[in-house]
């Protein structure tokens, strides 16, 4: 069946483009989005004629703002669970396919929208670019993998002070901390993306596939599942919680969070 959230393009030969497209709720991940995201991911990752894959955001304002907190506001621990669990299998699939995977990220990437994008190979972003794993302001943590993979880009230091702040960084910010790659006017964004994607297409595909899973070789030696799982546990067992309920509701409401209770497990 035809996604009804994504929009799949093809650019030059090789080249397949992968819109996240709720623009009413800022493209915003919901548990159908990453469902369609999972199966199309999975045939992209199978499809013999797909050699580079991007993954976009419909419109310019977001890429991705994060997951819908709509959705989330009542879900139970194992509901919390489930959710993560799905966002890991989506993650992974952009992590580990056997085709480089390019973030072209063209507006907000809040929440798992930067942790969307760090677990594609690189992240080419818009000067209008903003990302940040704003979280705790809602009473929970990362739960598409940022607790895991965002160190890696910035280092345990700043990926701490960026979580634990919930601070938000603008594309400039983000280039200079080693998050992104490279910087466009946004006139010029999506043919930078595209012609890197090019660039590499032009390449032996077994090569850059051979290349990717080496690279890729120490995250899967140290445990990617267990701490993905361990992750998925985590930012389940803050549902229900006082803060959770609190964040979210305020959030929702579109006022200041009250925060008081004490977080579980």
């Amino acid at each position: 069946m035809k996604p009804e959230n994504l929009l799949i393009e093809s650019a030059d030969p090789g080249i397949r483009i992968v819109k996240i497209a709720r623009p009413k709720a800022l493209n915003a991940l919901n548990t159908q989005t990453l469902q369609e995201l999972k199966e199309v991911l999975s045939a992209e990752a199978a499809n013999p004629e797909t050699r580079v894959l991007v993954l976009t955001g419909d419109g310019e304002k977001a890429f991705i703002a994060g997951a819908d907190i709509a959705e989330m506001k009542d879900m139970s621990t194992s509901q919390g669970v489930q959710f993560a669990q799905l966002g890991h299998e989506v993650t992974k699939l952009l992590e580990l396919m056997p085709k480089p995977t390019i973030a072209a990220v063209n507006g907000y990437a809040l929440g798992g929208g930067t942790e969307l994008a760090i677990s594609c190979d690189f992240i080419v972003a818009s000067d209008k670019a903003v990302f940040g794993q704003p979280e705790v302001a809602l009473g929970i943590i990362p739960g598409f993998g940022a607790t895991l993979r965002l160190s890696k880009f910035v280092g345990l230091p700043r990926a701490k002070e960026l979580i634990f702040s919930g601070r938000k960084l603008k594309a400039d910010e983000a280039k200079a901390l080693g998050l992104v790659n490279h910087v466009y006017p946004v006139a010029e964004f999506h043919e930078k993306a595209l012609g890197l994607a090019r660039e590499i297409a032009l390449q032996s595909h077994s090569a850059v596939a051979k290349a990717k899973d080496l690279l890729n070789e120490f995250s899967e030696s140290t445990g990617l599942n267990f701490k993905l799982d361990a992750e998925a546990q985590a930012f389940g067992r803050l549902f229900g919680s006082p803060d959770q309920r609190e964040g979210m509701s305020a959030f929702v409401e579109k006022r200041k969070a009250a925060f008081q209770g004490l977080a579980r497990g």
